[in-house]
């Protein structure tokens, strides 16, 4: 079945991916345990989790770079290991690491690329998108890290992919270098591509990605967009405590909607999951008392402590799970 115009062109169900054993499931290791999500036509999606969370062994089976163990996995309506001769030349894929010829140019490499892919852009056109122009003629070995990665996505952006898979695109880029790359991945995704990205910064996911997904220990322990998965954490109100006065000075924290708090000296750290009813309550307060709240911010909480906390969670709540497996 192919997809549709706005239909969705990744779709995962039920993936399973599993490494080792002996042939009857003992021994093996689960790498990826019953995972399902979509991806948009046009979506940028990141796909985040811990080293060994199970993102590389589920963007392989996406790739068409090995079968699922279990489950069922369909890019543009296809199979991609099944069918990757429909798959491959509709895709782009940027590897954490590309491995070039050193000796070989920058335009010399992507003229070598391009003779193996089907409809490829021109050389020029390849190297302005990632800003490499002036480095034509420089060969590969005297690149820097980061613009040994523009020169990997040039080479993805070739064929002109429906489909982006980019692999930690900005790891050894400059702050300059990252931001130009956000903007060409938005540009990309504006144009009708669709993006599927992992990476360890977890500011660029949240920049970049319509929707997201965090694995961990080979499941999904969160998704949505940005804002869904944050706004599963309690926001944060931190200030400074007046001259003079004490945290029991303030009205009864449970009566302002707190669930917990951190001080430090003068500084107070609130979280809460009704930003706006508490940070009213506080500064109702602060008029009564003629007082200042200095250093008053208001914020919800980011996606790396959303992570984390979404992390933490999902460890306890997997080692209760796999003692009681290892129980049955």
């Amino acid at each position: 079945m192919n997809t549709n115009e706005h239909g969705d062109v990744i779709e995962v169900t039920d993936l399973r991916r599993v490494y080792g054993g002996d042939g009857r499931g003992r021994g093996a290791f689960e790498a990826v345990r019953h995972v399902t999500f979509s991806v948009g036509r046009g979506e940028i999606f990141a796909l985040l989790g811990t080293n060994g969370a199970g993102k590389t062994s589920t963007v392989e089976v996406l790739e068409g770079l090995a079968p699922p163990a279990g489950g069922r996995v369909r890019v543009l309506g296809h199979d991609p290991y099944r069918e990757r001769a429909a798959v491959r030349p509709r895709i782009g894929v940027m590897l954490q690491e590309g491995g070039f010829p050193s000796e070989l140019t920058v335009a010399e490499t992507v003229r070598m690329w391009a003779g193996c892919t089907s409809g490829a852009r021109p050389t020029a056109q390849a190297l302005d998108l990632v800003g490499l122009t002036r480095r034509a003629g420089v060969r590969v070995k005297q690149l820097s890290g980061g613009e040994k990665r523009r020169l990997d996505l040039a080479l993805a952006l070739l064929g002109r992919p429906e489909i982006l898979f980019l692999d930690e695109p900005t790891t050894g880029l400059d702050t300059e270098g990252r931001h130009s790359t956000w903007e060409l991945v938005r540009a990309l995704r504006d144009g009708g591509t669709t993006v599927l990205l992992t990476t360890h910064y977890l500011e660029e996911a949240e920049e970049l990605a319509d929707r997201l997904a965090i694995l961990h220990e080979g499941r999904v322990a969160a998704s949505g967009t940005p804002a869904e998965v944050t706004g599963t954490q309690p926001a944060r109100i931190s200030f400074e405590l007046p001259d003079g006065y004490h945290l029991g000075d303030l009205p009864p924290l449970a009566r302002l909607g707190v669930s917990g708090h951190e001080t430090a000296g003068r500084a107070v750290r609130l979280r809460t999951d009704t930003p706006q009813r508490t940070a009213t309550a506080l500064l109702q307060w602060a008029d009564r008392a003629q007082v200042e709240l200095r250093r008053l911010d208001v914020r919800s909480a980011s996606l790396e402590e959303a992570f984390l906390r979404i992390a933490r969670d999902a460890a306890a709540h997997g080692t209760d799970h796999r003692d009681k497996e290892t129980a049955a």
